[in-house]
């Protein structure tokens, strides 16, 4: 590596609510930020239609909307943002080294990890188009649950999330068709318990979706019995997909702990990740909450993280 790398302060790796915000407490507390929004700039939002839940915005707000709203106040706080994506990191020593888009090397003092999480899907026709168009397909009950109050609805998952879920959907929806591959469940028996507990979620054994039937919106699922063979049509407004979410931390990996399915670990309370100066916000290290409000917040913990460490090691 030359000595003509690009030197910034604070290197910010993935936009979404953690990264634009951790963009807009960095530049305000004059870090000249860097940002690089990833594959996907603004996140999960970006395919996302209506957003109601995110305080401020009373009448809503369309996911893609919301990012733009974001990243402009990012750039007026003075933060530059940049497309392309880390592509390879060594933060072996400080300063830490990013290469960009498999070209060229950036080196930071801080960095800010905002890569997030990306849902896992079926891998069934239809069915990203339907999410992508807010046609009836979610990897969000929470989210997006409130838009069929009253409706039936189906669910995919045989995990906690998947129970968790189903009962939030029970408590708002006619109707919880929730579809289960094997014979048995995943989550723990507690939640297994709860779930064949609530009258108003239908648990279907040994069954897969064969078909979406859908136009502009989903209509019904033929889904099919593995055992028998048989294919039942079932009439739904909505299919949540909660098969789990994969966090987009593969770069980072021997170098930064991480539990088991990829979710990097921050010291309890904070951003902090096991290597010094180096801090992690959102869906990439939250696979509890994983909502907009609480990854914009977690983004702010880490900007003011990079901030005192910055100015512990007279850096700032």
């Amino acid at each position: 590596m030359s000595n003509e790398n690009e030197k910034v302060q604070v290197l910010i790796i993935g936009s979404g609510p953690a990264g634009y915000t951790a963009a807009i407490y960095a530049a305000r507390a004059n870090l000249k930020p860097v940002l690089y929004q990833g594959l996907q700039p603004g996140g999960q939002l970006t395919i996302t239609t209506e957003v109601e839940n995110y305080p401020g915005y009373a009448d809503g707000v369309m996911g893609p909307k919301m990012m733009m709203d974001f990243e402009e106040q990012a750039k007026r706080m003075g933060a530059d943002i940049r497309w392309g994506m880390a592509t390879k990191v060594d933060l072996s020593s400080q300063p830490f080294k990013v290469e960009i888009d498999e070209e060229k090397w950036i080196e930071a003092n801080a960095i800010i990890i905002s890569t997030g999480a990306s849902a896992k899907w079926l891998g069934i026709p239809k069915e990203e188009q339907l999410a992508t168009t807010g046609g009836g397909v979610s990897a969000c009950a929470v989210c997006d649950g409130a838009f069929f109050k009253g409706k039936e609805v189906a669910i995919v998952g045989a995990g906690d999330t998947a129970c968790e879920e189903a009962i939030y959907l029970s408590k708002m929806c006619s109707t919880v068709h929730m579809l289960i591959r094997s014979e048995k469940m995943r989550a723990s028996k507690i939640m297994q318990d709860r779930v064949l507990a609530t009258s108003n979620i239908k648990v279907y054994w040994n069954t897969v979706i064969d078909e979406i039937v859908a136009e502009e919106r989903i209509q019904s699922l033929n889904v099919k019995n593995n055992g028998s063979g048989n294919i039942e049509n079932i009439p739904v407004s909505a299919l949540f997909v909660a098969i789990g979410h994969q966090p987009n931390s593969d770069i980072f990996k021997p170098l930064i702990n991480m539990d088991e399915t990829g979710y990097i670990l921050t010291q309890p309370g904070t951003s902090k990740t096991n290597i010094e100066g180096v801090f992690a916000a959102g869906d990439v290290q939250d696979k509890t909450y994983r909502q907009a409000v609480t990854a914009a917040g977690s983004g702010c913990m880490a900007a003011l993280d990079a901030e005192r460490y910055l100015s512990e090691k007279g850096l700032h």
